[in-house]
């Protein structure tokens, strides 16, 4: 997103990140609308933004029950988290797949931001890793807390954190090589016209919702790997292997060949057939070599139970 700078009473920078969007329906309240496309934000922190003119529609400040038209451009301008608000450690319970001396592998889950930002100072992973191992702030970046890689708000599933410097670098290199393998699961609609297949396809932001990511001709190389391993009548279950690590990558991709996730509103369906409060997308397995070894270790996070009871009931 676009981003500007302006200097503030303490003489601190102060960045601000810039969404912008045209509304494609009309009838709907403005406060609606953003909720559906914001989804890191809660409908009270979006009311709080409208309040404090922080959003503007056809470039005028508007009111949470402003009712949006069709092709009106709205702009939400969201303050970024600011050097002073360094996260602060949180007793927050994690669950801990696998750890030894160099990194842990945590369970993810669903509703959890990684990292703060504006509307998320505060229950992040990042505050849950700098209380269970407070050695990490020593030498770490606070706001990144030796986390490897992301996972979004609604993803559940196996996410890596570096306890030592070398192990940090370690990983950031296997990441960057394509060492690392990631699985995941994904139930989405319909079933793709092959069993197995690869998705080649540039992704870069979307140049009319810029919060969203969008298959782009000069966006960055993207390739996704599939398998369904189980069909239903009107869903699948797909095992997937991103071979990259683009934002929102698996969601952006499976939403171009027509195979969106179910519970995906920015991607998929505005109205979801089935009712959930996530998106069905789970990161399953992580496989990598140790850092200082050559052993190759496989992290799993079963599927959460409230994913496994929709599959259940699922007709086939």
């Amino acid at each position: 997103a676009r981003r500007g700078n302006g200097t503030g009473e303490t003489g601190m920078s102060e960045q601000h990140d810039d969404i912008e969007f045209t509304a494609d329906s009309s009838g709907e309240r403005l406060d609606k609308v953003l909720a559906a496309r914001l989804d890191q934000f809660s409908r009270v922190q979006i009311q709080a933004l409208i309040r404090d003119g922080q959003v503007t529609v056809g470039g005028r400040p508007a009111k949470p029950s402003h009712r949006v038209e069709c092709g009106d451009l709205i702009r939400v301008q969201v303050p970024a988290l600011e050097v002073e608000d360094a996260p602060v450690p949180e007793a927050i319970p994690l669950d801990v797949l696998f750890e030894n001396d160099d990194l842990a592998a945590i369970d993810k889950p669903a509703g959890m931001v990684v990292h703060p930002a504006y509307g998320h100072r505060s229950g992040t992973l990042v505050n849950a890793v700098l209380a269970r191992w407070p050695s990490i702030a020593a030498w770490g970046e606070p706001e990144r807390a030796g986390i490897v890689h992301r996972l979004d708000k609604e993803t559940s599933g196996v996410i890596v954190v570096a306890k030592t410097p070398a192990a940090l670098e370690t990983l950031r290199a296997q990441f960057k090589e394509r060492a690392v393998e990631k699985r995941y699961l994904a139930l989405v609609e319909g079933t793709p016209d092959t069993p197995d297949g690869i998705i080649d396809a540039p992704i870069g932001r979307d140049p009319h919702q810029r919060k969203r990511m969008a298959v782009a001709r000069d966006g960055r190389e993207a390739v996704t790997e599939f398998h369904v391993i189980e069909q239903y009548d009107e869903f699948s279950l797909l095992e997937v292997f991103p071979k990259t690590g683009r934002t929102h990558q698996i969601r952006v991709h499976l939403a171009f060949i027509g195979h969106p996730v179910v519970g995906d509103t920015v991607y998929g369906r505005r109205r979801q057939r089935i009712k959930m409060k996530r998106h069905f997308l789970h990161a399953a397995a992580i496989s990598f070599p140790l850092p200082g070894s050559s052993e190759i270790v496989t992290v799993e996070a079963p599927l959460p139970v409230p994913l496994q009871d929709i599959l259940n009931k699922l007709p086939r």
